[in-house]
């Protein structure tokens, strides 16, 4: 088998999860030149300086010309807009792939502007921080964690086989898989959770009993609990609407076993909140 090397990465948004990609990639001896492609200048110095990438480029044209593979690593609404800005630019036989939470409304934004000899693998390594930017990056992110690759009709085999060999390098565990299954999987184990987030510190913030902020005195279970509620609300603004029939669905199910919990507080009924948390716990030490 012939072995896997990028001679040039362009990184479309050098952020935690690009960069990383890029600390990973270079850590394990598979990519020749790193670009950092962005619109903030300081990031993209900071990506430099902190060796992420090996030079940068505002310009997008300028960033991906050459490039054996394209990883789009920016809020999922823009991607198809930068693929389509991007595909003249591309070489023959080029990779674009991109790391995006929701995969449908990408598949859709970027295959009609496709070329016929440009592969597109659409990809999600399941991975992450609530920290944001290029300094968020590290080469570990990706280690003992899935990615999943949901190629389409039009995704040639070489190419899924290349992306699969990467992510494999940086230490992932590759899952191929439909892309409506990834959606609405997606939307249970780690949209929901963040949606929940949000709204749990948007409703004891706004808590008005007492004259001062009780956040002030949250502790460690809040604290943990609520931590991807600093992940960055343009992201998840994105996921959010791009998935949202599947999202929706998964906050309904959760509204249900909520008012089951609400109704069974209310009641005072020890046996039922006894099974209720029984059952929880069990599915979640389950996980461990």
């Amino acid at each position: 088998m012939k072995t896997f090397y990028i001679d040039k990465l362009a990184v479309v948004g050098v952020g935690l999860i690009g960069g990383s990609l890029a600390l990973a990639l270079k850590e394990a001896g598979v990519v020749g030149h790193v670009v950092g492609v962005g619109r903030g200048l300081p990031n993209l110095q900071t990506a430099l300086r902190l060796g992420v990438v090996d030079s940068i480029t505002q310009d997008l044209a300028e960033g991906v010309t050459g490039a054996d593979v394209v990883f789009l690593a920016t809020p999922v609404q823009s991607l198809g807009l930068v693929a389509q800005e991007a595909m003249p630019h591309l070489k023959p036989g080029a990779i674009i792939t991109d790391g995006g939470s929701v995969k449908q409304a990408v598949i859709d934004a970027i295959e009609p502007h496709l070329r016929d000899d440009v592969h597109f693998v659409p990809g999600h390594p399941i991975a992450g921080t609530e920290n944001s930017g290029a300094e968020a990056a590290f080469a570990t992110l990706y280690r003992e964690r899935r990615c999943i690759l949901t190629p389409t009709g039009r995704t040639a085999d070489v190419a899924v086989e290349a992306m699969r060999q990467m992510w494999q390098l940086v230490g992932s565990k590759v899952v191929i898989m439909p892309v409506e299954k990834h959606d609405r999987v997606l939307a249970a184990i780690s949209h929901l959770p963040h949606m929940v987030a949000y709204a749990l510190v948007n409703a004891v913030g706004a808590y008005d009993r007492y004259d001062e902020n009780i956040l002030e005195y949250s502790a460690g279970g809040f604290r943990d609990f609520t931590r991807i509620a600093s992940s960055d609300p343009t992201m998840w603004r994105d996921i959010a609407l791009t998935n949202r029939d599947a999202l929706v669905e998964m906050m309904e199910q959760f509204e249900t076993f909520f008012a089951e919990l609400k109704e069974d507080v209310a009641l005072g009924s020890d046996e039922r909140l006894f099974e209720f948390f029984r059952r929880s716990k069990q599915s979640r030490d389950e996980i461990l």
